[in-house]
């Protein structure tokens, strides 16, 4: 795990698995570059695919930690975001040892059909990376459902990432809950790392930077970021701005300062 948090125990991830399930998405359109301009602004990792790593080995391996996603669902011409129906390990431990990879990331649905799946590949994959010592990113969500009418509630998130836990995680990756004291409830009942996860680009860099501070505030240990860092028209500005909320207890104010 010190390979992909830093000696602080906290990490700026910047995440670019979406055209998995988006194809063509906004951004990503050259992953070389992103890849290249995240390194020199100072990323902690990069949490991708197999295709991405598979193609830009050269760009990714000896140079930045980097985690491999290992599972993934129909993409979203067919089923929507948190509202799958199917979900599958798509690549193994043996296919991240032979890219080189530092980490795997998986994802664990709560409150939805895969649900059960999900925990299954989170238990399985767990079991093989600790032979290797290689960390399990559980990227572990609410969805809304009968039981769980919203999945922005904090005790719905603080279970989601308990689950993770549970089955196996040595870092969660976790939807922010929009307070800071709300989201001391996610932190208190979950005892490895957890980050937080971007979602949809946020309307504006203070507001992106607002949501990290509260959330570092309740313990957070970092981000896993895609579009709110490779879809702000400076990203490289935007890199220095959260490291600095994040590794150097920076305020919104500061941070917005350096980004500027």
């Amino acid at each position: 795990m010190s390979t992909v948090l830093r000696p602080d125990g906290k990490a700026l991830v910047v995440a670019m698995d979406h055209a998995r399930t988006h194809g063509v998405i906004e951004g990503l359109e050259n992953p070389g570059k992103v890849i290249d301009t995240v390194i020199d602004a100072g990323a902690d990792a990069i949490m991708t695919s197999y295709g991405v790593i598979k193609h830009y080995r050269d760009r990714l391996i000896g140079r930045i930690p980097t985690l491999m996603r290992l599972d993934g669902g129909p993409s979203l011409y067919r089923e929507d975001w948190l509202a799958y129906t199917e979900w599958k390990l798509l690549h193994t431990v043996e296919d991240a040892l032979m890219l080189g990879v530092d980490g795997v990331c998986l994802m664990a649905f709560v409150g939805i059909p895969v649900e059960l799946e999900t925990f299954k590949i989170v238990a399985d994959v767990s079991r093989e990376a600790m032979k290797c010592s290689l960390p399990v990113m559980v990227e572990a969500l609410p969805g809304e459902s009968p039981r769980i009418p919203d999945a922005k509630d904090a005790g719905a998130m603080a279970s989601a990432a308990r689950l993770g836990f549970e089955h196996g995680a040595d870092i969660i990756k976790t939807y922010y809950t929009g307070s800071t004291e709300s989201f001391r409830k996610v932190i208190d009942n979950c005892p490895v790392p957890t980050l937080i996860a971007g979602g949809a680009k946020m309307d504006t860099t203070e507001e992106t930077l607002e949501v990290v501070y509260g959330a570092m505030q309740a313990g957070c240990k970092g981000v896993v970021f895609g579009r709110n860092i490779w879809q702000n028209p400076h990203p490289h500005n935007m890199v220095t701005a959260l490291k600095m909320i994040i590794h150097d207890d920076a305020t919104v104010a500061e941070a917005m300062e350096a980004f500027a």
